[in-house]
């Protein structure tokens, strides 16, 4: 089992005159620990769910950017870019540049977005759930076609574009890897069987029920289940002293059982360097023996 590093609170001990210097420590850590991943929230907000909405929130994109030149070998996504907050053709050049620029390294993580508080504090439209399933379903499509050769113009209910030129390509072939994040069993899962290379579901009562419903979308749409990585949102948590080791490693096991390969998550503690130290030397070696 993969391990990935999400990184969603920047108010740090040190405040934000440190924050560069010592965001770029902890993915360094991170990086040399074996996360096989490091993402980000794409939130401009804080959410209630980490701290006040006042807290230290930094843009996604520009994040992952600094974090790829602080890393050599982590992916580097978004958990998960709302589809309301830019242009299809912006995210795909964003995700595109990335990529180029990390030396291949870029996931593209979506999802319909869901945060009404901030996209009405900063004048973001937040239209109806059935009209964020559309563009959550345009967005993919409008992606897909930015990463195949030609410029051919897109045009779709919400979207109409003359020439979707994409120079450079991506590094990634045949192109990045894209994750759906939410577990609607209705329309989301559906979208991850028609459209993306994984899944991001939380660690809840129902995942299995939720693993249940993909795989009958997969058969619905000529899908190989078992193509699509199952990640899941699970906070890993070490304790300040390594004390919760087993506790997590007795839960990865668990997910590893029901067919999940990657657990994502915020490391509590993780500006303290000893806390990427026990992943490195037992949490990380101990998930990747799970198979």
């Amino acid at each position: 089992m993969k391990l990935g590093l999400q990184i969603p609170d920047f108010t740090w001990p040190n405040g934000a005159s440190a924050l560069g210097a010592d965001l770029a420590a902890v993915v360094r850590a991170g990086d040399q620990a074996g996360f096989d991943s490091i993402a980000v929230m794409d939130h401009f907000f804080q959410i209630g769910a980490v701290g006040p909405v006042e807290n230290d929130m930094l843009e996604a994109y520009t994040t992952l950017g600094f974090i790829a030149a602080h890393t050599e070998r982590a992916k580097l996504l978004t958990v998960v870019t709302g589809v309301l907050y830019r242009h299809p053709g912006l995210l795909a050049k964003a995700v595109t540049t990335l990529d180029v620029l990390s030396g291949g390294r870029a996931i593209l993580g979506i999802g319909a977005g869901w945060n009404e508080e901030e996209s009405r504090g900063l004048g973001f439209p937040f239209p109806s759930v059935a009209e964020r399933f559309e563009l959550l379903e345009e967005n993919l499509q409008y992606v897909l076609q930015m990463w195949t050769d030609g410029d051919a113009p897109f045009k779709s209910k919400h979207f109409d574009a003359g020439r979707l030129l994409n120079v450079p390509q991506a590094l990634q072939k045949p192109r990045p890897l894209i994750m759906i994040g939410g577990g609607g069993e209705k329309k989301t899962l559906k979208l991850v069987a028609k459209y993306a290379d994984a899944c991001n579901l939380f660690n809840g009562p129902d995942l299995e029920r939720k693993l249940d419903v993909l795989r009958q979308h997969c058969e619905n749409e000529g899908r190989d289940y078992d193509s699509i990585t199952k990640t899941v949102y699970h906070i890993l948590d070490v304790g300040e002293n390594g004390e919760k080791s087993d506790e997590l490693l007795a839960e990865l096991e668990r997910l590893n059982g029901l067919g999940i390969q990657v657990a994502l998550g915020m490391v509590p503690h993780v500006h303290r360097p000893a806390v990427l130290e026990k992943f490195a030397t037992e949490v990380v070696p101990a998930a990747e023996k799970l198979v």
